[in-house]
């Protein structure tokens, strides 16, 4: 099975890089978004990439965001992995893991995220459960909630500040 690394995007190369593959995935591919999906939330929110740890470049295979809208409750959105790399769900599983004991080392009580309906049993495996059935931009999505006694809190230090494409 790969080694994959997942952190929080810090450097200006690696923002760079998870928005460039944001919009592969969401502009591109999925034609979610005309000319960009970047918004509002991307600027109270923490990107978390997927890389190889003993690549000789840096590469992103995998994306997520999490935020906090409201005191103490936590999104996860825009995960997505690199096409090339969608074999095993072994990225996505590794962003959803970063990214829920991330929020919860920084005080979630409660973590959610909008799921692609054929995305959901997925998640559900991986102890999510749904909440209703939503639509956003035209697709079926289920809003759903994390375990959170699945993710315990990891050792994660929340930065001072989010980073941002224009950073």
């Amino acid at each position: 099975m790969p080694n994959y690394l997942f952190k929080l995007a810090h450097s200006q190369p690696e923002i760079v890089a998870y928005f460039d593959l944001r919009h592969k995935i969401f502009v591109e591919e999925q034609a979610l978004f005309q000319h960009d999906d970047i918004d509002a939330l991307d600027a109270i929110a923490h990107p978390i990439i997927a890389v190889e740890p003993d690549a000789l470049s840096l590469e992103v295979l995998g994306i997520v965001r999490i935020y906090e809208p409201e005191p103490r409750l936590w999104y996860g959105g825009r995960l997505g992995t690199h096409p090339e790399y969608r074999r095993g769900w072994h990225i996505g599983k590794g962003l959803i893991n970063k990214a829920v004991t991330t929020a919860n080392a920084w005080g979630c009580d409660r973590f959610l995220a909008t799921v692609q309906i054929q995305n959901v049993r997925f998640f559900q495996r991986l102890h999510w459960d749904s909440l209703e059935s939503i639509e956003i931009r035209g697709i079926a999505h289920h809003l759903m909630q994390a375990d959170l006694d699945y993710y315990p809190a990891n050792n994660e230090i929340r930065p001072a500040s989010q980073y941002s494409q224009a950073s």
